[in-house]
This record gives structure tokens, sequence and C-alpha cells, in this order.
């Protein structure tokens, strides 16, 4: 089996970071664009991350990043869960290799809802130009996307067009950030999800 990442050959840390030494490995970043040949792989490597059993060191690292911007405690419930996520799904962190795709950057490595990594997916894709539709049709590529209670993806998605929001109203200037809203705007518009 093809590992999700290169392989790692020194860590340290001290009391507010780990540094982790991996392998160099040849690729280019992936594509998230509407009909990119890389569509398959992307879906693929995230199926892999949901197999993972979280590590030892994750057991401490719950999901929080959107509960204050969950509707409610029962929405902030819904986020909440034991699967590994990777989060920081992007074009620059899905490393494709001519036989190989990897995940780089575990930067936001936390234990939550399974389906998060999907849905950040489908934001992503949004954002790449897919229409909401066909991203969450990539998505339900995704077992863990499969398995989740609609309501759960709702609370998400309206979290999620919360966040943004913050983020971008702190830094108007940033333009990566206007279109995250744009594209959960565009996703819960999709859903029917009133924000």
């Amino acid at each position: 089996m093809c590992p999700i990442s290169p392989t790692l050959r020194w860590n340290t840390e001290d009391d507010a970071w780990i540094a982790l030494g991996f392998d160099w490995v040849e690729g280019r970043r992936s594509d998230f664009a509407p009909g990119s040949p890389d569509l398959p792989a992307i879906v693929d490597t995230l199926n892999r991350i949901a197999e993972l059993d979280p590590p030892e060191v994750a057991r401490d690292w719950p999901e929080t990043r959107w509960n204050r911007f969950a509707a409610d405690e029962a929405d902030v419930s819904l986020l909440q869960g034991e699967a590994l996520l990777y989060t920081d799904i992007n074009p620059s962190n899905l490393i494709i290799g001519d036989r190989s795709t990897w995940a780089v950057d575990w930067s936001w490595p936390t234990r939550g809802a399974a389906f998060i990594d999907p849905a950040c997916l489908v934001v992503q894709l949004i954002s790449a130009g897919h229409d909401a539709e066909s991203a969450e049709s990539w998505a339900s590529g995704c077992a863990a996307w499969m398995d989740a209670d609609p309501k759960a993806i709702d609370a998400f998605a309206s979290a999620t067009l919360r966040m943004h929001r913050a983020f971008a109203e702190r830094k108007p200037d940033a333009s990566w950030l206007r279109a995250m809203v744009e594209a959960c705007q565009s996703w819960t518009s999709h859903r029917g999800v009133a924000v």
C-alpha cells in the first residue's frame, strides 16, 4: 500500500511545537479545477486518511475550530467524533507524483466527525471553479461523506461560512479569504442553509 505522507525520518518537540522531518518527494501541487485528472487521486487520499487510527499524540486534540462559529451547542455536537482529521486540504498540501499522491503539511491534525475532511474538500473544489453539486459529487466518493448526517453537513457548512466571514473581516485585503467566503456562500445556498 502506498504511504499517505512521505516517510518520517526524525521528530523533536518542546512545550509549544512538534517538528517533524520527512523524506523529500518528487511531485507537483494538485489541481482541484473541474475536469482535473487529479480529482480521483485526491478523493482516494482522503479515503486513505480516513482509514487511519489517530496516533496516541492526537488523542488530546479534539476538533474545536468551528465550535465558536456553530449556531448552537447541538450543532457543535454534530462536529465531534473520534476520526483522525487532516483538515488543511488545499492544492499545495496534496502532492501528485508519477505513481503516488501524498498529504503533506500536517499542521492541523485533530479528532472529530469523519465527514469534516470531505466537507473541507467541497469548499476548496467550489473555490477552484466547481459548482456546489459537482463538489459534493466528488465528496460522495468518500465513505465518511456518504455516512454523514445531512444535518451535520449543514451545521458544518454554516459554521464554515461564519468562520471565513469573520477571518475576511479581520483581513479585508486577503483575496483568498474572500474566495473562501464566496465558496461557502455558494455551498450553503445549494444546501438551502440560512446563515
